[in-house]
């Protein structure tokens, strides 16, 4: 079995970490490490924290001396982990319990680097909203206008992570920008299974429009180079798709 870096950014999510880390450690796939990183230095969950790391030997608590994002912070992960494959998981998502097992099962046995998966979107109480499905594949061209990866349902063989590639400066639209670097070499490769469980909540930086809208033009203009009327085109699309996944 290979073993497998499980990273989780942790930002004011006390109500819900219990429950994620539960359910990863509870995976049938037991080969694995959790790296949990504490962004949050101006509050009192790090003793929280510290308690949940004694559940498990294979449960790694960082500690960042000030707030980084949580892009940031997956790449200070990304450099400690030991695993040969990486998995993203935000602080208030859940897996299923074979998540692991049949996600590498599926990569191995298709000889994929790079696997997201369906997943279901719930409420702040746990309850379905609706079902997402993993198209089969998201090419460069697909990214760029709309993104369907679900960042908490990602693994990938650890070696396509080159040293220059790291998630950027932005509150959101932090994983398309590292999911389109990485789809430029790689194939991005959907398994149409429903693993994991994607939490909606209204007051998350995933749910701010402002923001988004801020964030999407920055990654157009800044991180991919687009002039101003390609980055506001790009950015139309990105919307429009957005708007019409969640109508």
């Amino acid at each position: 079995m290979n073993l497998i870096s499980v990273i989780i950014p942790y930002y004011k999510k006390k109500n819900y970490l219990k429950r994620t880390l539960d359910s990863v450690l509870k995976q049938s796939y037991s080969m694995f490490e959790i790296i949990l990183i504490h962004d949050d230095p101006g509050n009192n969950d790090y003793n929280f924290l510290l308690n949940l790391k004694k559940k498990d030997k294979r449960i790694r608590l960082i500690k960042n001396q000030k707030n980084l994002g949580a892009g940031f912070s997956r790449n200070k992960a990304i450099k400690i982990a030991k695993g040969n494959y990486i998995a993203f998981l935000d602080a208030d998502d859940i897996w299923m319990k074979t998540k692991l097992r049949k996600q590498i099962n599926f990569m191995k046995k298709n000889n994929i680097n790079f696997c997201y998966t369906s997943y279901n979107q719930i409420d702040k109480n746990g309850k379905k909203i609706k079902s997402v499905k993993a198209p089969k594949n998201q090419k460069y061209n697909d990214l760029i206008k709309d993104c369907k990866i679900g960042l908490s349902t990602v693994v990938l063989n650890k070696k396509i992570i080159t040293n220059k590639l790291k998630f950027p400066s932005l509150k959101t639209k932090e994983d398309l920008y590292y999911w389109i670097q990485l789809s430029k070499k790689n194939d991005l490769i959907g398994y149409n299974k429903v693993l994991t469980n994607w939490r909606k909540l209204d007051n998350s930086l995933s749910s701010n429009s402002y923001q988004k809208i801020k964030d999407g033009y920055k990654l157009y203009s800044q991180y991919l180079g687009f002039n101003s009327l390609k980055s506001l085109y790009y950015l139309f699309l990105l919307s429009l798709n957005f708007i019409r996944k969640n109508i």
